[in-house]
């Protein structure tokens, strides 16, 4: 019974990962002007005509944001679970943080939790 939920989970993952690969493709915008297939970056007008790219200072702070969501991604299991993981579950734990904080210090360092 238990190989069966497994196969059925990476049954549902493959599906899931195919619909995020084919859908994209099917509602695409397909006629696309010049200013549409110009990149920008998050909170710049995308009608109006930009000097240049955003600074770097961007992309530290969007690193900021997803190193959050995967610390909290894999804390909120191993919080459910801290007590049967004993001394060894709390020691990987640490060793997890540990390398999340060097992407902190890699951003803190940069200036990206600088406002000015």
């Amino acid at each position: 019974m238990e190989h069966v939920t497994i196969l059925m989970a990476f049954a549902f993952a493959a599906v899931v990962a195919g619909a995020m690969l084919v859908v994209p493709s099917l509602i695409a915008p397909r006629r696309l002007t010049p200013v549409k297939a110009q990149p920008f970056e998050s909170g710049k007008d995308p009608i109006e005509i930009t000097q240049g790219r955003l600074a770097v200072k961007f992309s530290t702070v969007a690193i900021f944001f997803i190193l959050i969501d995967i610390e909290l991604l894999f804390i909120w299991p191993w919080a459910m679970l801290y007590r049967k993981l004993g001394w060894f579950g709390f020691a990987e734990m640490l060793v997890f943080l540990g390398i999340l904080m060097l992407g902190f210090l890699y951003i803190w360092q940069k200036g990206g939790l600088e406002w000015e």
